[in-house]
């Protein structure tokens, strides 16, 4: 087995050398920021060291049919993503991570899954790109479906070390990383509320909330009043969440779904399902405010119950991109996958999904955000005239005409059209279908 040594992340300035399956099998989640259950993993090679370089997650599909297509799609991904980011890999490693089913044990899972792991090795190879190696990880245990020596890799498996025991959980801790748990926990934490009480009422708000909604955001002279309702009271929601008694890490979800009422969350919800209103509501991306933000849209994607799951598509995208800006690429994969799952065709979802596995920077969009934002501000000033500076400036400089009196007037003085300070209302420019493109 080739050592590899990991110098992305924020342990940039050291070279940390992983020895064999073992090692490689206890840093995945130091790679990935969780434990990835029920997933594929692929992380790129480069450089005769085996340097890491791109990762990808996929959920493991449950029918062994389409094995063989998604293996195809993942090597193409994964290959094609690297060279867009400037370099071939030389290797893939891959890892098939599966917890027994009931009645299973970990040996049954490896030897399931074993059909998997060839047609990933096929078709990596089939671009010319060797998996130098693929492990199953299940039940606490690890085998390796590249090695055939019993004495290194027996057919019981071997077992995981003890978590934090390794060079690369010593590294991680130095570096001040922090593996969150479970993919399965973090997905929780997005999911719909299932309570069966909690369900009902908010289906009753979101029911109330369509009916009144949907035909204003239909409306080109409605459109605009719903987007500000919402955006007003996603400020007001921040605000109150800002105020609140800070949470305790364990019931904090909890308390912040008790400061948001069924149908607050409702309007959000529904206001949200507008391109434009949402993305209004992405420049909340950094600063104090991101955080605050990011806890708003995890509550609201929890109140899209049955039959509204579709509907979360827009605060999974808004924290899988409010968790990107601010370096949390773990959290982002996790929620931009989840918005995904709940509308596949959701553009702008995919998008941020493709970027972040890219490895771009978000600072590009970021920048796009900040200008709209200047822009329409500026838009703003003029509806409203000069300011106010530039008004008072101007009415220094006016001086009477010189040789010119001006006399009072005689007789009885009828008030005229008083000049207005503001322009008169400008007729709003056309706007774009408010589900097109999402």
């Amino acid at each position: 087995m080739n050592q590899h040594h990991e110098s992305t992340g924020p342990v940039d300035e050291q070279q940390i050398t992983l020895r064999g399956p073992a090692e490689l099998a206890d840093a995945l989640p130091y790679l990935m920021g969780f434990h990835p259950s029920d997933s594929v993993v692929m992380v790129a090679l480069h450089g005769g060291r085996g340097r890491f370089g791109g990762r990808l997650r996929l959920g493991i599909p449950q029918a062994s049919r389409e094995w063989p297509s998604v293996a195809e799609q993942l090597a193409e991904c994964l290959i094609k993503g690297s060279e867009r980011r400037g370099g071939r890999p030389d290797a893939i490693v891959v890892f098939l991570c599966q917890d027994p089913a009931d009645g299973e044990n970990g040996n049954q899972v490896m030897e399931r899954l074993r059909p998997l792991a060839q047609n990933l090795r096929t078709a990596c190879g089939a671009l010319d790109v060797p998996v130098l190696e693929a492990l199953c990880i299940s039940g606490g245990r690890y085998w390796s479906y590249c090695c055939p020596e019993e004495r290194c890799c027996p057919a019981e498996g071997n077992r995981m070390a003890m978590p934090g025991t390794s060079v690369m959980a010593a590294a991680a801790a130095y570096a001040g990383i922090q593996v969150r748990g479970t993919l399965r926990e973090m997905e929780a934490r997005l999911a719909p509320l299932d309570a069966s009480a909690v369900v009902a009422e908010q289906q009753r708000a979101l029911d109330a909330a369509g009916a009144e909604l949907i035909p204003k955001i239909l409306d080109e002279a409605g459109r605009g009043d719903v987007a500000r309702e919402t955006l007003d009271l996603v400020r007001r929601l921040m605000k109150r969440l800002k105020e609140a008694p800070m949470p305790t890490p364990s019931a904090s979800d909890t308390d912040d779904d008790r400061l948001i009422t069924h149908d607050e969350a409702a309007a959000v919800i529904l206001g949200l399902q507008d391109r434009e209103t949402r993305d209004r509501a992405a420049e909340w991306m950094e600063g104090p405010e991101a955080g605050f933000a990011l806890r708003l849209w995890r509550a609201l994607a929890r109140r899209c119950v049955t039959p509204y799951e579709e509907h979360a598509a827009a605060p999974l995208t808004l924290a899988g991109w409010v968790s990107w800006s601010t370096g949390d690429e773990p959290g982002a994969r996790v929620a931009l996958g989840l918005a995904l799952r709940a509308d596949p065709h959701y553009t702008f979802a995919q998008l941020l999904h493709e970027a972040c596995n890219q490895g771009l920077d978000p600072e590009t969009l970021r920048r796009c955000l900040r200008g709209e934002r200047g822009e329409r501000g500026a838009r703003a000033a003029e509806r409203t005239g000069r300011p106010r500076e530039e008004r008072r400036a101007r009415h220094r400089t006016v001086r009477p005409a010189v040789g010119r009196r001006t006399k009072p007037p005689r007789g009885p003085v009828r008030p005229g059209p008083t000049p207005s300070r503001r322009r008169s209302a400008q007729t709003p420019p056309n706007r774009r279908g408010s589900r097109s493109g999402r």
